[in-house]
């Protein structure tokens, strides 16, 4: 992750993104550089728009958030419905005493 963010890092100070900036910001930050994660990084990053790509994910972050809210809300209605069943069946159960 760190190799992304100081790809980012360069990207934002305008820099260029290449094999020895990359290293010197993460040998700067105190990382054990690996020559073949950055060469695969700037090799990934060789047609990439960064602030195009930043744009898109700030759009998309937010409904991908969601999704996981959404999903706790089903669940939490599941559990609603089987706490209100297990009511009634004891409701039921103590009219037989009565009834």
């Amino acid at each position: 992750m760190e190799y992304v963010y100081a790809a980012l890092l360069l990207n934002a100070t305008e820099k260029d993104i290449n094999e020895e900036n990359v290293t010197a910001v993460l040998s700067a930050a105190g990382v054990e550089v690996d020559d073949a994660r950055v060469k695969a990084l700037i090799a990934s990053l060789e047609d990439v728009d960064i602030e195009e790509a930043i744009a898109t994910a700030a759009v998309a972050a937010p409904a991908a958030a969601a999704a996981p809210v959404a999903e706790e809300a089903a669940e939490e209605e599941v559990v609603e419905e089987e706490e209100e069943e297990e009511e009634e069946a004891a409701a039921a159960g103590l009219g037989a005493l009565f009834g």
